[in-house]
């Protein structure tokens, strides 16, 4: 919906997460009027913060998404891929990856229905956002670079999933706060927890 002094700014050719537009917002002399303002004048950025936790919790889910496919697709290539007359998910060195894809994946998963289950009971939750964010988006991370690992060349090729599981993982890791982020959030909930 057009409105005098708002526009769009160009469209950004991103890494990963390719098909969520982003483009900046412009306001230039632009006039809102006073019913559509959010809140009270002056309280946006505290409005702003508010919304942080309950979107790191959808981070964390988007992050375990992401780690579960290239799980999956890990998985599927280590039972179909043979060397040497066996399938390679025989080999250890690939077992062990994919056990340790699995941990990460599940213990970020176990992180982030914690933090889910005290927001429903409308408990505070922002040091357990912050540690779902923080696990689920380094183990997609953690994951989807495994998941190369594991196909070898064919990682590495577009035909298939894993390259792009690799480059939507990243950002995980940064909006909605980066991963140093998260770790000052959970430090200032542990330290208020023993100040008590």
């Amino acid at each position: 919906m057009p409105h005098p002094g708002l526009s769009l700014g160009k469209k950004e050719d991103k890494l990963g997460i390719r098909a969520s537009s982003t483009a900046n917002i412009i306001l230039e002399d632009c006039r809102v009027p006073l019913g559509n303002m959010l809140g009270e004048r002056g309280m946006g950025f505290k409005i702003a913060m508010q919304t942080l936790d309950s979107g790191r919790l959808g981070i964390a889910a988007q992050a375990l998404g992401i780690a579960q496919a290239a799980l999956d697709c890990a998985a599927d290539y280590a039972h179909k891929r043979t060397a040497f007359g066996a399938p390679i998910g025989k080999l250890q060195a690939i077992q062990f990856k994919l056990a340790d894809m699995a941990l990460a994946i599940e213990s970020a998963r176990l992180l982030t229905w914690k933090a889910a289950l005290l927001r429903d009971a409308k408990k505070p939750f922002t040091k357990e956002a912050a540690m779902a964010k923080l696990a689920a988006s380094e183990a997609a991370t953690f994951v989807s670079h495994q998941a190369i690992q594991v196909l070898g060349g064919m990682g590495y090729v577009t035909d298939m999933p894993a390259e792009r599981h690799y480059r939507d993982a990243r950002i995980t890791e940064i909006y909605e706060g980066t991963s140093e982020i998260q770790r000052l959030v959970i430090a200032n909930g542990v330290l208020k927890e023993y100040q008590q």
